[in-house]
């Protein structure tokens, strides 16, 4: 069944090389190069959307973020701005059971190693800032290594697979 609810219900969709629906179909034919070098995997949200509408039940959301697992475990992140990005988002809930944007972009910036790549970021901060949306101050929430436990026994799982 190829039917395309996901890639109507994907917010993301116009801007990957790969419509949601062409990926599954790519991952079904085991097209691993070709997955791997585009970026259509990256730009999953992880919001669910897609999961949550398809009729067949099948789990996108899942295989989207074990494409990006895989992209890190084998080395397909060269030249990647979203692998960096992805890691930063996901060590930073796990530092403090949720986001903390301000530590986490400088953790990204830091990992990509070029000095333009913050500075694209400039006129995006100042906006947010404008309307009360970003605050530089980091606020004490949640405890470090919070969620330390539930990732290593989920790295467990996975490398017993």
């Amino acid at each position: 069944m190829q039917c395309g609810t996901c890639t109507g219900s994907c917010g993301s969709a116009a801007r990957m090389e790969h419509t949601p629906r062409q990926l599954w179909r790519m991952v079904q034919a085991g097209m691993k190069d070709e997955i791997f070098k585009s970026r259509t995997f990256w730009l999953c949200s992880s919001c669910y959307y897609c999961t949550l509408r398809c009729p067949r039940g099948l789990p996108l959301t899942d295989t989207m973020a074990a494409l990006k697992r895989v992209a890190v475990a084998e080395g397909y992140t060269t030249d990647r701005k979203s692998a960096p990005f992805y890691k930063a988002f996901l060590d930073s809930v796990r530092k403090y059971g949720r986001v903390r944007e301000s530590e986490m972009m400088a953790r990204y910036f830091l990992a990509v190693k070029n000095p333009a790549v913050p500075l694209s970021f400039v006129p995006l901060g100042m906006k947010l800032m404008a309307r009360g949306k970003m605050d530089l101050h980091m606020p004490g929430f949640g405890g470090r290594g919070k969620l330390d436990r539930l990732y290593r026994k989920v790295m467990e799982l996975e490398a017993a697979k």
